[in-house]
């Protein structure tokens, strides 16, 4: 660990060097790129500098006490050593969870989809709930949301709804999310107060940057239609909304819930692009696109991941035996109660692979 660590750390000061030579601001991609990478390695650089003048401290501590004969300096020196080997420990371990592999897209915004599932009119509710549960999230850590696409109902469900979450580290919370949710509770369609399980799908996919994929205007059939409500009402007179079609692929994606085209066209392209750079990691590394999806669990979508049971307040999350009694806390947006035990489940297991793969 520690040679990889001193690897790293001239990678790093090879970086600064870089990014402060007065050519560097010339290219603008290679430039973000830089900082990217150097931002990324700061946490570990500044944990493993801190470690190492920790370890100088102690060895100094402990030459003290070999040479020192006064029992009061003694004790005193001792529980110093004591706590700053505790503290090297900590470090040490801090380090091990900081040199794990990380998932390219963690810092990315993400584009997120919900659609209805099993259960008619009640599964539109609960994609509805599940959207306000993820941007209630979005609020509290301060990222912003964006409605792409909504298909809506008579009654304020959602049969499908494409939303982007932008901001640091979205995908990296979120990206568990992917999966089979499933909610039991009497229904508000159900006069007779009998309990009903009803499902919506989460897609989570990292929103992709242009110069990640860049789309050929001749691969591009783009549509434009009038906009419309729910139950087909006309919100407009003018053709506004867009309908981009991807020739190669037969990927078809609309959006008309901004008020111009241009707009409307933009966030198209952004969903596209995000789709198409999905598919071809799906493609070219099904291994890498498995983690991505989930990585506690399968990332198949059909796959059952979460059971909101209203009646108990109870919700469980199947992939890592999560059980918890705060579902109105989380579908008030206090998400972390259940992001926060799978991202350690991920740790975890992550530093099993690894303990693993050094031990063969």
């Amino acid at each position: 660990m520690f040679e990889e660590l001193r690897d790293i750390e001239r990678r790093y000061e090879e970086l600064a060097y870089r990014i402060s030579a007065p050519q560097a601001a010339a290219d603008p991609a290679a430039y973000a790129a830089l900082m990217r990478d150097y931002k990324e390695l700061t946490p570990l650089i500044e944990t493993w500098q801190r470690y190492r003048a920790l370890q100088s401290e102690v060895a100094e501590e402990q030459a003290a006490l070999e040479a020192e004969q006064d029992p009061a300096f003694t004790d005193m020196v001792q529980q110093e050593l004591r706590k700053n080997r505790e503290t090297l420990s900590e470090l040490e371990e801090n380090l091990k969870l900081l040199l794990l592999p990380k998932d390219a897209d963690d810092e990315k915004s993400i584009i997120m989809e919900i659609r209805a599932g099993t259960g008619g009119e009640e599964a539109a509710l609960f994609a509805r709930d599940l959207w306000r549960m993820y941007t209630m999230y979005a609020a509290r850590r301060g990222w912003a949301c964006e409605t792409i696409q909504a298909s809506e109902t008579e009654l304020g469900g959602v049969k499908e709804i494409i939303f982007s979450i932008e901001g640091a580290g979205v995908y990296s919370r979120l990206k568990f999310e992917s999966g089979a949710h499933r909610v039991q509770r009497v229904p508000e369609t159900e006069a007779q107060g009998r309990i009903q399980t009803s499902a919506a799908t989460v897609a989570v996919m990292p929103e992709a940057e242009e110069v990640e994929l860049e789309l050929d205007p001749r691969d591009l059939r783009i549509d434009t239609f009038r906009a419309s409500g729910a139950g087909g009402q006309h919100i407009n007179k003018t053709s506004s909304a867009i309908r981009v079609t991807h020739l190669p692929t037969g990927l078809v994606v609309e959006c008309q819930d901004q008020r111009s085209q241009r707009e409307n066209r933009d966030r198209a392209l952004k969903v596209l692009r995000s789709r198409l750079l999905q598919q071809k990691q799906q493609a070219y590394d099904q291994e890498y696109n498995a983690r991505r999806q989930s990585q506690v669990g399968s990332g198949d979508r059909s796959e059952r991941i979460r059971t909101y049971n209203f009646p108990q307040g109870r919700l469980t999350d199947h992939r890592i035996g999560l059980t918890i009694y705060r579902l109105d806390e989380v579908l008030d947006g206090d998400l972390d109660l259940v992001v926060e035990p799978l991202l350690l489940a991920d740790r975890e297991e992550k530093l099993k692979q690894q303990s693993g793969a050094s031990q063969g």
